[in-house]
């Protein structure tokens, strides 16, 4: 009995790195005040009717980003009828306000593009990559989901067609009152956010 018990202690101690990670994983977003690429001034405030808010990880010339940013504004048209506020958010070091501007006219996103420009909003949220997508309850700054739209988009490879639609599977699940089993969502596919030393 002794040897049974011996490798079911380490099993139990060799998971708890694992399972405190994914209870690390969805953080809270900050409370914010932020100017998009029009110079307009939001605060997390001022979502707070709405049921969530999703937000995209914006950056200017990442080549999957760009390539992801159709899906996304095809995914807001197709929850227009929702409570839903889709936003983008950028902490790109090298992104200033006309360069974000300049891709908002050039993909004719009409929602703000918030500019994280001392990185603490990317930060409270574990932003780590482009194109990743946050669900977040904007009463409580839970995040709900983090990860890709779908898996049609990966490194030097794109299907045709998505064959899992992670983040519409996910805001179905959660509107509906669900919560989304992170276990089955892969990372996000884009270019890594340069962070300033803290």
């Amino acid at each position: 009995m002794r040897k049974p018990m011996t490798l079911l202690l380490f099993t139990v101690f060799a998971l708890m790195p694992f399972v405190s990670h994914a209870d690390d994983y969805l953080k809270q977003i900050k409370a914010f005040e932020l100017q998009d690429h029009k110079g307009v001034t939001h605060t997390l405030d001022d979502y707070k009717d709405n049921d969530y808010i999703v937000m995209y990880v914006h950056g200017s010339g990442c080549p999957i980003a760009r390539l992801s940013v159709p899906t996304y504004l095809a995914i807001e048209e197709e929850y227009a009828d929702k409570n839903l506020e889709f936003l983008m958010i950028n902490a790109f070091i090298q992104d200033d306000i006309p360069r974000i501007a300049k891709e908002a006219e050039e993909f004719n996103i009409q929602f703000p593009i918030l500019k994280d420009a001392d990185q603490s909003v990317a930060r409270s949220m574990g932003v780590e990559r482009t194109a990743e997508v946050f669900i977040i309850d904007p009463r409580t700054r839970e995040i709900h989901f983090r990860g890709p739209i779908n898996d049609q988009l990966g490194y030097e490879t794109q299907r045709n067609n998505a064959s899992n639609h992670y983040l519409t599977d996910a805001l179905d699940t959660i509107m509906a009152g669900g919560s989304v089993n992170m276990n089955d969502i892969p990372d996000a596919k884009g270019c890594l956010v340069g962070f300033f030393l803290s």
